[in-house]
């Protein structure tokens, strides 16, 4: 199969790696890609934006799949832009239309569906600009900490959790002040779920759903899990609390009525499914959908699974997702992401890279998602660096591991000290112009 895979961050590169372990791949793009993806395929100069050019491209190449990894192609309208082209009526598209990915692009929406569907989540309400006040006073149903919500897309920062009413008013002001852009015109305030959360991911056909391999983000920039959120700092699969018991009710109770929801109201959804989840007292709970795979869950859910990747897209294609076999490696995989110093906030780019054109192997492998080469150096070029991901008998090995990969790259980036637990440990390369944190 000749294979286009869009993006260029960490998740891509953590699919990429994944697709070319098939034996059906015959060719692999990436679409822009990164360093790291270089090294699984073809990088091409496509932007994510430009669907006519996406097209253009799989009818010049061949192209047999179609993987799209960022949310907001699929939001704009990806799938049904290449669905209408009567030259690649063959062409598979893992990711949803725009109207599935609405379950990912707007909060309200989403809320909405759960609700029809009965599906548990937590109690909301949902107000435009012109209801700030309404909104407001809204706030005095719940009890503290406030839950507040932009509806759209705001690139995994458009959720905040605020511990006291003056705090969670001044927010909602802001959103409707444009803090957000249009993706805080309309806010959704939700009752706070007091629990532990995990990720559960499905491929599903719109008609049936297989789960892939459970995993755990850790998403503030803190030492114990504090501070402001990130993209991302870490993640974790399998994850110890989730059960046999508790996955399937997430099953019955959350992952088939969604699907059959979306193929109640005719929503061609073939992708990724993906479930941000918490347990309230041992019960299942949605905080939010997504249309796509997360990162940096990708980072260790793609080494577990033993699954040809290929094999999937096809199943999913045939509609036969219910007749195939999830295969996971049963060990531990835990990934750590270096984040660029001042990370959430501002920091600095171009910082040179050491020690990261090293081959993964063993227990080890090295995802690149904000990196780019100037005049064939590897510098930094976002907020999250470089996903350190290895495995292990158990949590601790895996991350022992993973800080060994670490100090491997630290060695060539300067000095180092880490301090801290599991995802919420924290290691700093220092550098005269600034630092990348894990």
């Amino acid at each position: 199969m000749k294979v286009l895979l869009l993006g260029g961050g960490g998740r891509e590169h953590a699919l990429a790696w994944k697709i070319t372990s098939s034996p059906s791949c015959e060719q692999l793009y990436i679409a822009p890609g990164n360093p790291g993806t270089a090294s699984c395929g073809q990088n091409i100069d496509l932007n994510l934006h430009d669907f006519t050019s996406i097209s253009a491209f799989c009818r010049a190449s061949g192209i047999d799949l179609v993987v799209v990894g960022p949310e907001e192609p699929l939001v704009l309208g990806i799938t049904d832009h290449l669905r209408k082209d009567p030259y690649l009526t063959d062409l598979i598209i893992c990711g949803p239309s725009a109207e599935g990915a609405r379950l990912e692009g707007s909060k309200a929406y989403a809320k909405s569906f759960m609700a029809e569907w009965d599906i548990p989540t937590a109690r909301y309400g949902e107000f435009n600009r012109e209801q700030e006040e309404d909104a407001i006073q809204f706030l005095d149903t719940f009890s503290p900490p406030y839950v507040i919500k932009a509806d759209g897309l705001a690139a995994g920062k458009g959720v905040l959790i605020l511990s006291t009413k003056e705090e969670a008013v001044a927010a909602i002001r802001n959103m409707f002040g444009g803090e957000f852009g249009p993706a805080g015109h309309t806010i959704v305030l939700e009752e706070f779920l007091d629990g532990i959360e995990f990720s559960v991911f499905a491929l599903t056909d719109g008609q049936h759903a297989c789960i892939l391999p459970v995993a755990k983000d850790y998403k503030r920039i803190g030492n114990g899990d504090t501070g402001p959120n990130t993209g991302g700092m870490g993640a974790v699969s399998p994850v110890p609390f989730v059960d046999d018991i508790l996955l399937q009710k997430v099953r019955e109770k959350i992952v088939e009525p969604t699907v059959c929801g979306l193929a109640a109201r005719q929503i061609d959804y073939t992708g990724f499914l993906f479930f941000g989840l918490i347990r309230v007292n041992d019960e299942p709970m949605v905080i939010e959908y997504n249309c796509r795979m997360g990162d940096p869950e990708t980072e260790v859910v793609m080494p577990r699974l033993q699954t040809d990747f290929l094999e999937l897209m096809i199943a999913m294609n045939q509609k036969r997702l219910d007749k195939v076999e999830i295969k996971s490696d049963p060990r531990t995989a835990l990934t750590v992401m270096l984040v660029s110093g001042g990370y959430p906030g501002t920091y600095p780019k171009g910082l040179p890279i050491e020690g990261a054109s090293t081959k993964s192997k063993g227990e080890t492998l090295l995802f690149h998602a904000g990196t780019r080469l100037s005049k064939n150096e590897l510098v930094t070029h976002g907020g999250r660096v470089l996903a350190c991901t290895a495995f292990g008998a158990n949590i601790t090995e895996a991350r022992n591991r993973s800080y060994a990969l670490i100090r491997w790259l630290s060695v060539r980036i300067l000095d180092w000290t880490c301090n801290g637990t599991i995802a919420g440990q924290r290691a700093y390369f220092w550098r005269k112009v600034g630092s990348i944190r894990s």
